[in-house]
């Protein structure tokens, strides 16, 4: 069996050490999308989006994502990005360097498909907790062996006018841009290597995707202070192609903001692009 979850489960992916500098920093937001100041220029008043925490562990890395993981041999075409959260102890400092620790949390048969689950969690070198990261990657064609199937909450979004409604337009070179952060998939460059994963040319990486969407509701909603999220989560509900338009559509509500993200205009007007959005506040 290609998965077998008795070894995944529970296994330690080792700890990885990582440092960033205010450059990987601007680079990032620049290739989310960032046009305010206070995330693309260096100095006292550079603030960092917590969704920087995601890819700072390979920021620098240059080869495709590794798919070396206990009792699960599967290879880079089977899999996409099923979700994704952080939780941020507090503001993201603008450079450093941190050690992360990573295990597989969980494993789910989806039946035509499994779901890995991983969890990190960064600490300083003086051992203070930084944010901890949970993703999950769903692999097609490899569930069914009558394993758990998991459980999931949908967020449910007010029956109400959102608190915000803002689009933003992918540049047709987003992808190309977002890949010097650390994610050299060619699915996001290659459009032989996407046609053979069955879409019809390369994707925007879903990360890019959450990362516009975190930083549009930061400033749709938050004034553009990234020190009140305190979290950040997703479900990956769709692709979404550069060139198109992302609309962001947002709802306070007591501690948290949920969302959505869809597709506006042209042929795939509506269709999602994020699910089960929702920021926590700090």
């Amino acid at each position: 069996m290609p998965i077998d979850p008795s070894v995944a489960i529970g296994a330690e992916l080792g700890s990885v050490e990582f440092s960033w500098s205010e450059s990987d920093v601007l680079l990032y937001q620049l290739a989310i999308g960032a046009t305010d100041l206070s995330y693309t220029l260096e100095g006292p008043a550079l603030q960092v989006l917590p969704s920087f925490g995601v890819v700072a562990p390979t920021f620098h890395m240059t080869d495709p994502p590794p798919l070396d993981l206990p009792g699960c041999d599967i290879n880079l075409a089977q899999v996409v990005h099923g979700s994704q959260s952080i939780a941020v102890t507090g503001p993201v400092p603008t450079a450093g360097s941190a050690r992360v620790t990573t295990r597989i949390s969980d494993v789910w048969d989806k039946g035509k498909a499994a779901v890995i689950w991983q969890e990190g969690v960064a600490v300083s070198p003086e051992g203070e907790p930084l944010w901890t990261t949970r993703s999950s990657i769903f692999v097609r064609g490899e569930g069914g062996w009558g394993g758990d199937r998991g459980s999931s909450t949908p967020v449910e979004l007010p029956d109400r006018t959102p608190d915000a409604d803002a689009a933003y337009d992918v540049l047709p070179q987003q992808a190309l841009l977002y890949r010097l952060c650390g994610d050299r998939n060619p699915l996001h460059a290659d459009p032989d290597f996407a046609k053979a994963a069955g879409f019809p040319a390369p994707i925007l990486h879903g990360l890019c995707s959450y990362g516009i969407v975190l930083r549009t509701l930061t400033e749709e909603l938050l004034g553009g202070d990234a020190t009140q999220v305190g979290g950040f989560g997703v479900r990956f509900a769709g692709v979404l192609f550069p060139g198109e338009t992302i609309r962001v559509r947002g709802w306070r509500e007591d501690d948290r903001i949920v969302a959505s993200a869809t597709v506006a205009g042209g042929q795939r007007d509506g269709a999602p692009v994020l699910g089960d959005v929702v920021l926590d506040l700090a």
